[in-house]
């Protein structure tokens, strides 16, 4: 095997071992982002939330939670706490936002969220992790 070949197999190999950590990471700082930005500035985010006015304080209520079950996703990814339960929660989550964005249109926002969902979606399937908190 050349060296060209041998350096490009253990370039494979050590994307195939760390790739879920670094999606595991990225996952969650995405939802560290928008969860922060849903608590600090709820106004912005009531106008998605389905089946409500969007200037109704149920709306800035709703705003909040899901802001809050953001941050704990984020910080359970993150830490490496039951990565494949945060994952696969997070997914739920996403269906949820990419439905509720879908029946308005197919946009942008939405083709987004779908790709992070397929992310959350392949994290709940890894069961092989490096950076994980066990006990």
């Amino acid at each position: 095997m050349s060296g060209h070949k041998r350096a490009l197999g253990l370039a494979g190999d050590l994307a195939a071992v760390w790739a879920p950590t670094a999606a595991r990471i990225l996952l969650g700082l995405v939802l560290l982002w928008f969860g922060y930005h849903e608590l600090v500035l709820p106004g912005e985010w009531t106008g998605y939330v389905p089946f409500v006015s969007a200037s109704s304080p149920a709306a800035i209520v709703l705003v909040l939670a899901h802001g809050w079950v953001l941050l704990v996703l984020a910080a359970a990814l993150l830490a490496g706490i039951a990565p494949r339960a945060a994952a696969a929660l997070a997914a739920v989550l996403l269906l949820e936002i990419v439905i509720s964005l879908a029946v308005a249109g197919v946009s942008d926002t939405t083709l987004r969220d779908a790709g992070v969902l397929g992310l959350a979606v392949c994290l709940a399937g890894c069961k092989d992790q490096r950076l994980v908190l066990r006990g």
